[in-house]
C-alpha cells in the first residue's frame, strides 16, 4: 500500500472506526488509541483488501484489539477482586494500608512494560510455573526469568513508594490466606 492510498484509508474511515471504540468503550482516549493501532496495523502488514471489503476489516481489527485491550486490564486488576480481606479484623489504619497498596499496584501494572506484566500476572494470578509459561509464550526459561525479575523490580519501585506499614500489611494478609488454604 503507498502512502497516498494508507493517507486517503485513514482520512476515509478513521472517524468511523474512533467513534465504534468509543461507543464499546465509553473512553475516548482508549478508542483513539486503539483506532490509530488499527491503522497502524494495516500499514506494517501492508494488507491490500478489496476496497469494498476494508471497512470490515478495519472494524475486525478494531474489535479485535478492542477485545484484547479489555482481557489485559480484567486480568491486570483481577488480583485484587480475589484477595479476600477479613474487614472484621482490620483497623481503620489497615483500611487505608490496603487502599494505599492496591493503588500502587494497579499503577505499578498500568505503567509496566507489556511482556514484563504478562509474565508476572501468569504467574502469580494464573498460578502457572516458569516452564508452563515459556510454553505457552514460546520462550526460553530464562527470558521468562529475566521478565519476571524485571517486573518484580517494576513492583518495589512503585510499592517502595507507601510505607512500610503498606508492605509489612500485604505480607501478614498473605500468610493469612496462605492459612486458609
Amino acid at each position: 500500500m503507498e502512502k497516498e492510498a494508507f493517507r486517503e484509508l485513514f482520512e476515509r474511515y478513521f472517524d468511523d472506526i474512533r467513534k465504534y471504540l468509543f461507543y464499546r468503550s465509553g473512553n475516548e482516549a482508549l478508542a483513539t488509541d486503539l483506532a490509530q493501532d488499527t491503522f497502524l496495523r494495516i500499514w506494517e502488514k501492508q494488507i491490500d483488501v478489496d476496497p469494498l471489503r476494508i471497512k470490515g476489516l478495519l472494524l475486525k481489527i478494531a474489535s479485535d484489539l478492542f477485545v484484547s485491550s479489555y482481557r489485559k486490564q480484567q486480568s491486570s486488576f483481577s488480583f485484587f477482586k480475589h484477595f479476600q480481606v477479613n474487614e472484621k479484623s482490620l483497623t481503620p489504619e489497615d483500611e487505608l494500608n490496603y487502599q494505599e497498596l492496591k493503588i500502587a499496584y494497579e499503577k505499578a501494572l498500568a505503567s509496566m512494560p507489556e511482556k514484563q506484566r504478562t509474565v508476572f500476572l501468569m504467574n502469580r494470578v494464573d498460578e502457572l510455573k516458569y516452564h508452563e509459561i515459556a510454553d505457552q509464550l514460546g520462550l526460553s526459561v530464562k527470558a521468562v526469568e529475566k521478565r519476571m525479575g524485571l517486573a518484580l523490580v517494576h513492583l518495589r519501585k512503585f510499592i517502595r513508594t507507601g510505607s512500610n506499614g503498606i508492605i509489612l500489611f500485604f505480607l501478614e494478609l498473605h500468610r493469612l490466606m496462605k492459612q486458609k488454604k
